[in-house]
């Protein structure tokens, strides 16, 4: 016999579990970020593992060439931005020098203009960072304790992500065994969905990064901004932050410039260079590239980042985005969720999206095998 709940009583409980669920992923982020992180690019590595093995190389051996092929891409970039850097650390004198400029420019100007002013001393501006600095001490100690043990957890992912694509497989037989036989065909629509939103996610961010990457150095350099290829793609890279992130990527570059050059219109070069870019990046690249079935509503997507940031901090808000495009994928299956899929969805793109033109092959690989 079902004991129907009163309307308040639905309600409460639905908020308790949100709240219990918060508490749960913020309190185990060391342990569920870095395999959802490993998970994620386990799915982006599987093409290539299954690649191997059709062509006869062991599970084990496959798996592993696919690590080391991953790994070996994720080290180039680190040591691109670390030959960056270094360039960039040699201006850092340049740029002290250039602020003192400025200040003694500023309290110039206000003198002239303002009776009884106490001008601005770069003395008094550094005594009072090294004085933050030494009154958070404690805060800035449990930080680095903190970094840390993140960097300990880093060394893990390799050993997940292997493991992730060495039993893809079994997983997968896990989530259909989970449920009833006559939920198998569901099951298997949703998980083969699944691979296909992250896989096309991550590659569809890849090629728009590249994209952006690009043309901001080309705007960059065409202004004449000195590591203009350091900021140009770290501005790229900051684009998988939706809003926020391109916000960023275009401010350093900006007052770079205002630092380091005689005019504003350099500044300003950089600001319209930056917006048209972006502009280009949200109504072409990224519709045409990444596709809108994981695509957002701007709504969805700014409270997903916030949510994302409450949660896991910078981790959360680059991780929740595929991941709530992912739960878009279960609710459209799930009969009596269809609603809450929609409210995930971006208008106008409920039914025309590269993935549903692939229906009749994706249920005709679901019922002959699922290679996950």
């Amino acid at each position: 016999m079902k004991i129907k709940l009163p309307a308040y009583l639905k309600i409460v409980v639905i908020l308790f579990g949100i709240v219990l669920i918060v508490m749960i992923m913020r309190e185990a982020k060391v342990i569920l970020a870095p395999i959802l992180v490993s998970a994620f690019l386990a799915i982006l590595a599987s093409p290539f593992t299954v690649w191997q093995e059709k062509k006869g190389v062991p599970r084990a051996i496959a798996s592993l060439v696919s690590l080391v092929v991953l790994i070996a891409f994720i080290f180039g970039i680190l040591y691109f931005f670390y030959n960056q850097i270094i360039g960039f650390s040699r201006d850092l004198g340049a740029i002290e020098g250039r602020i003192n400029e400025l200040v003694e420019s500023v309290n110039m100007f206000i003198a002239e203009h303002f009776d009884g002013f106490v001008p601005i001393s770069t003395d008094n501006i550094r005594q009072t960072v090294f004085q933050q600095l030494y009154e958070n001490i404690d805060a800035l100690t449990k930080g680095i304790i903190a970094t840390a043990g993140t960097l300990t957890i880093v060394f893990m992912l390799p050993v997940y992500i292997f493991l992730f694509l060495y039993f893809r497989e079994f997983l997968a037989e896990f989530f259909r065994r989970a449920f009833s036989e006559r939920h198998s065909l569901k099951v298997a629509r949703v998980l083969y969905k699944v691979k296909f939103v992250v896989q096309n996610y991550i590659k569809g961010m890849f090629v728009v990064i590249l994209i952006l990457a690009v043309l901001n150095s080309i705007a960059l350099v065409s202004l004449g901004i000195r590591h203009a290829l350091l900021f140009a793609v770290f501005a790229a890279l900051l684009n998988v932050i939706p809003f926020i992130g391109p916000f960023i990527g275009a401010t350093l570059p900006i007052v770079f410039a205002i630092l380091t050059k005689d005019s504003l219109w350099y500044p300003f070069g950089i600001f319209a260079s930056f917006y048209v870019i972006q502009l280009m990046e949200s109504n072409i690249f990224t519709p045409g590239i990444v596709g809108s079935k994981v695509s957002m509503n701007p709504l969805m997507t700014i409270i997903t980042l916030f949510v994302g940031y409450f949660i896991w901090g910078i981790v959360g808000m680059i991780l929740f985005i595929p991941g709530m495009a992912i739960l878009k994928v279960i609710f459209d299956e799930i009969e009596g969720m269809e609603a809450y899929g929609f409210l995930l969805g971006k208008l106008g793109h409920e039914a025309d999206n590269k993935m549903d033109k692939q229906e009749p092959r994706l249920l005709s690989e679901i019922k002959r095998r699922m290679n996950f």
